[in-house]
């Protein structure tokens, strides 16, 4: 999922139309993997539909799946990837069952390596502006070194390049992709800028400084 391109954009809008033409605007910026959180959009099931539609060549997933109950619908809205906030080892196992990647959510090295052990597909380290950014991640690196993780939750374009450089193997951006005056006011031709300067920072990553201050 994340071998063409190290990066999720998350969308959370009050209608779907925002929300399809907030994905739109993201996809035409070049971005491929698309998650819509579930509980924090209007109407998800009709907004997957309206989104794999428009989109057919992005891989759109689900994100804040919180039980089975969520789990289940998710698979009925074609979500071809899941995302929870929390480590919940049966959850993990209805989604392999069901032969959907879930990337757990955890903030702990012990929740981060129940999940990878449990069988998530990655690791979402949550929310990561809280929990020390990229020097949170690097620690985490040396003796959790083989389990992918992916930083979300305040994730800004400032501190994206440098959690790739830390380890990460992806992040997941929100608002510093979709800043809300941009959304309200329909400027979606910014948004698409934005998010073709996001991936241009985050390709160049490996170039920059891995220090963090």
């Amino acid at each position: 999922m994340l071998k063409r391109q190290p990066a999720i954009a998350i969308i959370r809008a009050a209608d779907v139309k925002t929300g399809l033409l907030m994905a739109k605007a993201a996809a035409s910026g070049g971005f491929e993997l698309i998650e819509v959180a579930w509980n924090h959009n209007a109407d998800p099931l009709r907004m997957m539909a309206e989104i794999r539609q428009a989109l057919p060549d992005c891989t759109i997933g689900v994100g804040t799946i919180l039980d089975e109950a969520d789990l289940r619908y998710a698979i009925a809205s074609g979500a071809k990837f899941c995302f929870t906030p929390h480590t919940d080892v049966q959850l993990i196992e209805a989604a392999i069952a069901q032969n959907i990647p879930l990337v757990a959510g955890a903030m702990t090295p012990t929740e981060i390596v129940t999940a990878w052990r449990s069988g998530a597909a990655s690791v979402k380290v949550f929310p990561i502006s809280t929990l020390g950014d990229a020097v949170y991640i690097r620690s985490l690196r040396g003796p959790l070194n083989s389990i992918p993780l992916i930083p979300t939750g305040g994730v800004t374009s400032e501190s994206a390049p440098r959690l790739l450089a830390a380890g990460a193997v992806a992040v997941g951006l929100s608002t510093a992709l979709f800043p809300s005056a941009e959304v309200a006011r329909a400027d979606w031709a910014a948004i698409e800028a934005r998010s073709r300067y996001l991936l241009t920072l985050l390709a160049n990553s490996a170039a920059i400084d891995s220090s963090v201050a």
